[in-house]
């Protein structure tokens, strides 16, 4: 009597494995083959590396501009003109060429000035009128210009003359001009300038991969179910099989695409490593700790499927294709609002109160919990808490979306609102 119960059991169990892998093995193929899916992933590809090569590019480009000029330095030029002291406006400009890597030169002659700026004897030039006004000449002005030598070396000046007319020598004016102040902070907690940028890549990253591939999920259902293909499949494997192999098929895809996207990032970046150390940017992104990357990982799989188990039930709800949009919306708006939350979060206070209530609530928890890791002061029985509750959840709301797909895949007609299949679901 035992073994004529466990064994149809078993061989039930068995085909349901196997239906779930059929299905999970068609749909990630389905995916991986989309032309939108290859061409997004060359386009980021390329675009990404393409930024991470530009400054070996650029340095290459500058090497051999150097390698031309056969070692010629470039000009800095100035032009004092009134009661305006020379010996400490060459002081000051010398300075302001060495910090450009430039020399010095001194004209007497405005338009000399001119002329050897236009000829490209000089990379750019100033005429001095007085302590408070100068002009500017340069023959082309990008937009990034860096030659133009600010109005802190003006003020330097007129510190200069203050100190020379108050009994200073030139010695001793240096001697104040060059003294070091160095500052050294020291991080107790976490460094938030330093987290900030990957915070926001994983962030974003999340948000993009859920509303794509959970509304592919969706759409896939409704185009089943519009072509009738829905009455054929159902035939042939559990509806709990089909849900959750077109879910875990779409998480498989869309991991799989961040990391190519990210590993091929990481490869450019350590072979551009020279070129790249003082982009502060790169260098937070790229110098992830290791238990960073495990909480980003668990964090981006149970939001993703948290939400895409939604977006899964929701493509049972739809007769046709055009449903879809206005089925998705309250669960599309509830992720925006979930990311505005998360995002003016991280602007300010990451432990503020409602940054705190948001990491238990399983709907906002994978992004404002993993923020509050990796950019706040939080104990460990907080994450164990909002981790146990965003599992406790999805398991919860995967139970609800099964029933729901299985009432709504062969149910035709007005689309049912969302307490009518609920209802169905608890039959």
């Amino acid at each position: 009597m035992i073994y004529s119960l466990s064994i149809p059991e078993k061989i039930r169990e068995v085909m349901t494995v196997k239906q779930f892998k059929t299905v999970f093995g068609y749909e990630l193929m389905t995916q991986i083959k989309n032309k939108a899916f290859i061409g997004v992933t060359i386009f980021l590809v390329v675009v990404i590396a393409g930024a991470l090569f530009l400054p070996r590019i650029f340095a290459s480009d500058s090497s051999n501009e150097g390698s031309e000029k056969e070692g010629k330095t470039a000009k800095l030029a100035i032009l004092v003109e009134g009661d305006v002291d020379k010996e400490l406006a060459e002081q000051v400009f010398t300075e302001e060429a060495q910090a450009q890597d430039r020399e010095l030169a001194v004209e007497t002659s405005l338009d000399a000035l001119k002329e050897k700026v236009m000829s490209g004897d000089y990379v750019c030039g100033y005429a001095i009128h007085d302590l408070k006004n100068y002009t500017y000449y340069v023959e082309t002005l990008s937009v990034y210009d860096t030659n133009e030598a600010s109005n802190a070396a003006m003020m330097r000046l007129n510190y200069y003359t203050m100190m020379k007319q108050s009994g200073m020598s030139l010695d001793e004016i240096k001697k104040a001009a060059d003294i070091t102040i160095e500052g050294v902070p020291e991080v107790l907690g976490n460094d938030q300038s330093q987290n900030y940028f990957y915070t926001y890549i994983m962030i974003f990253a999340l948000y993009m991969i859920i509303l794509l591939y959970g509304q592919m999920v969706a759409t896939s259902v409704a185009s089943e179910k519009s072509s009738r293909a829905m009455e054929v499949l159902i035939t042939s494997a559990k509806p709990v099989s089909l849900m959750f192999g077109k879910i875990l098929a779409a998480c498989s895809a869309g991991m799989g695409q961040l990391i190519l996207i990210f590993g091929t990032a990481f490869v450019c970046y350590n072979v551009n490593k020279e070129y790249l150390e003082g982009i502060f940017i790169f260098n937070s992104i790229f110098n992830i700790p290791a238990s960073m990357i495990l909480f980003m990982l668990l964090f981006f799989l149970l939001g993703f499927l948290l939400y895409a188990m939604m977006f899964g039930a929701i493509g049972s709800m739809a007769t046709k294709v055009e449903d879809i949009n206005t089925l998705q919306t309250p669960v599309t708006m509830l992720f925006v609002i979930a990311f505005m939350i998360v995002i003016f979060g991280m602007n300010g206070d990451v432990n503020s109160p409602i940054m705190v209530v948001a990491s238990y609530i399983p709907f906002t928890s994978p992004m404002a919990m993993f923020t509050r890791v990796v950019m706040g002061d939080i104990m460990w029985y907080e994450i164990a808490a909002s981790v146990a509750i965003l599992v406790a959840s999805t398991i919860g709301i995967g139970i609800l979306s099964a029933r729901i797909y299985r009432a709504g895949v062969l149910h035709y007609g007005k689309a049912p609102k969302f307490m009518e299949m609920l209802a169905k679901a608890k039959n």
